[in-house]
């Protein structure tokens, strides 16, 4: 098998499948509470448990292994799965790139490019900080891929929200101080390929090309989909009492000119077809 995706029912995993089964390549995947629609070989997988992994890994003999999984602030799922992942590919001597978050960095430093060291403020953070250090420790040659907000095709979760605000389905606000590099689903599962099918290990950064705050990524979004931007209140989250970073600019230049793949800002994407 060419590539085991972990997490592949999810939004960024689905896109994986779909752009891996396209290019040719024999696809598995993973799923915690029911398989996706995608075209892959599923299988039911506890990233918390050894014998479940083991047996997965056994299975499916990958050569490539994609972590896409989301286990949220789970200590359990979020920072200890991920190296008994890393672990078990060692194991099997197959190549694995994890997926972390821009939510590892505090936003002190406001630019933070591949040699930036984990300072997370927020317990999701912390989680996806130490799931690095366990990539790192078990499997070296390892990829740890760190992206910011996941947006496409109108299904991501920011997406949704801009649309439950602008109908007044939902109670809430976009910050105007939350700046983040947000990411196309299709160019960053495109990424991780290419990065997986390389000899690249150690920290990647794919953000997309655009520092944004979350309100003007509704803004762009709101706009594309025929809403009107005026409906969607705007906050700060420096006065809301939530914990995390405000600006985190992911800095990718150095992964990106090794890349073939273009990682889009969302001004462009935005304001080009799906």
């Amino acid at each position: 098998m060419a590539f085991l995706i972990i997490g592949g029912s999810g939004f960024l995993g689905a896109e994986l499948i779909r752009q891996a089964t396209a290019a040719g390549h024999a696809t598995a995947a993973t799923y915690a509470t029911r398989p996706g629609t995608s075209r892959a070989g599923w299988h039911h997988l506890d990233l918390r448990n050894p014998g479940d992994l083991e047996a997965v890994m056994a299975e499916v003999k990958p050569r490539f292994v994609i972590n896409a999984s989301s286990g949220k602030a789970d200590w359990a799922v979020t920072a200890e799965g991920p190296a008994l992942l890393a672990s078990a590919a060692a194991a099997h001597g197959s190549r694995l790139v994890h997926v972390s978050s821009d939510a590892v960095c505090s936003g002190t430093r406001v630019h933070y490019d591949e040699t930036s060291h984990p300072d997370p403020l927020a317990p999701y953070g912390a989680a996806k900080a130490a799931a690095e250090n366990g990539v790192h420790a078990h499997c070296p040659g390892a990829v740890v891929a760190r992206t910011s907000l996941i947006i496409g095709h109108g299904r991501s979760v920011h997406e949704r929200l801009i649309h439950d605000l602008a109908s007044g389905t939902r109670e809430g606000a976009l910050f105007t101080d939350d700046i983040r590099c947000p990411v196309h689903v299709a160019d960053l599962a495109a990424a991780l390929l290419e990065l997986a099918t390389t000899d690249a290990s150690g920290i990647h950064h794919l953000g997309g090309a655009d520092a944004l705050s979350r309100h003007g990524l509704g803004v762009l979004i709101a706009r594309r989909d025929g809403l009107a931007p005026s409906l969607l209140p705007a906050a700060l989250r420096a006065t809301s009492g939530l914990p995390g970073p405000l600006d985190v600019r992911l800095d990718s230049r150095a992964t990106q000119r090794r890349l073939r793949t273009r990682l889009r800002g969302a001004r462009r994407f935005c304001a080009e077809p799906e």
